[in-house]
């Protein structure tokens, strides 16, 4: 038995290619199937066309030349039935015991006894925070659904991404009073190409404020005080919508005892052809891959992975028989 540690689509590519192999697998995850790409944003287009999101030979077809956020969703339920995994949801794991071939991995729920394990939890669990004073109040977010709450409001976004864009452009067409926050010169060069004539034009225009090479320095309820280039400054607020990324789940790795590289990338300790980390019968796939290097991998092309840890583990289990 192999237990997969996030059920995110390259935890069910995973599922997939150990099912094929004859191999027994459960995947467990702490949130809904998919949890991920569930927190983008509701009206969010993917970058990739769906024949790059595919999983298990299941077809993706989109209605549009790049699939949808609710089109994802439905694809990876629909890949999940059709393989027939073995999933637990809403079930957090909290240790991982024991050795190579006998491994008990613990959740708050119940304790599975395992040959081997796969670490898939991605990168967008844990948001990048700011550490700055007021960060924890509620009316920050570092997640966005929907741009309807904000209408007539007057709203800070923090990034100069694709995510913060998206999150600017849509909350001003709410009727939102937008302000954006970017602590570098520009927005970013990695924007979709189709949406950045539009934030440049708004921002140009004045009807989206920004304020470049600025940091925030502090959230209070109906301000926030920002630093630029022209010295401090003090703006009224109501919702901070914080797009400053993610990071990996760094704790849990380290509980489980895999090493991370001590550059600022973070990158847990792995071998590139099996994937198998420093911690011999544990394996890590997907984005987690990257440590903080998040844009370096993406479903598309993460999902060899699956196949790699699953060609790996047979070779390994049939050894050991042997």
């Amino acid at each position: 038995m192999v237990t997969i540690i996030g059920a995110g689509p390259i935890g069910l590519a995973t599922g997939i290619e150990l099912k094929r192999r004859g191999i027994e697998h459960r995947i467990v995850d702490r949130g809904s199937l998919v949890h991920s790409i569930y927190n983008y944003p509701v009206n969010m287009t993917f970058f990739s066309t769906s024949d790059r999101l595919e999983i298990g030979n299941v077809p993706f077809i989109s209605h549009g030349s790049k699939p949808t956020r609710a089109e994802a969703l439905e694809y990876y339920r629909r890949a999940a039935e059709h393989h027939e995994l073995n999933i637990h949801l809403y079930e957090e794991v909290t240790g991982l015991e024991g050795e190579d071939g006998d491994f008990t991995v613990i959740t708050d729920k119940e304790s599975y006894p395992s040959e081997k394990v796969v670490l898939a939890t991605g990168f967008y669990g844990v948001p990048n925070m700011m550490s700055i004073p007021g960060e924890e109040l509620p009316k920050v977010t570092h997640y966005y659904k929907e741009p309807h709450p904000y209408a007539w409001q007057k709203v800070l976004v923090i990034g100069a991404g694709n995510s913060a864009v998206d999150v600017a452009l849509e909350t001003w067409r709410a009727g939102a009073d937008v302000t954006m926050a970017v602590r570098e010169e520009a927005i970013e060069e990695t924007v979709k190409y189709w949406v950045r004539p539009d934030i440049e034009n708004r921002l140009k225009a004045g009807e989206i404020k920004g304020y470049f090479n600025t940091e925030v320095t502090e959230i209070r309820e109906k301000e926030v005080d920002l630093l630029t280039p022209d010295g401090p400054l003090t703006i009224e607020n109501d919702f901070v919508l914080a797009m400053t990324g993610y990071v990996p789940h760094f704790d849990l790795m380290s509980s489980m005892g895999i090493e991370l590289s001590q550059d600022e990338k973070k990158e847990p300790v792995y071998n590139r052809e099996t994937l198998e980390t420093n911690r011999r019968g544990l394996y890590v796939a997907g984005v987690v891959c990257g440590g903080m290097d998040t844009r370096s991998l993406f479903i598309e092309n993460t999902r060899v992975h699956a196949s790699q840890i699953a060609d790996d583990i047979k070779n390994k289990l049939a050894a050991k028989v042997v």
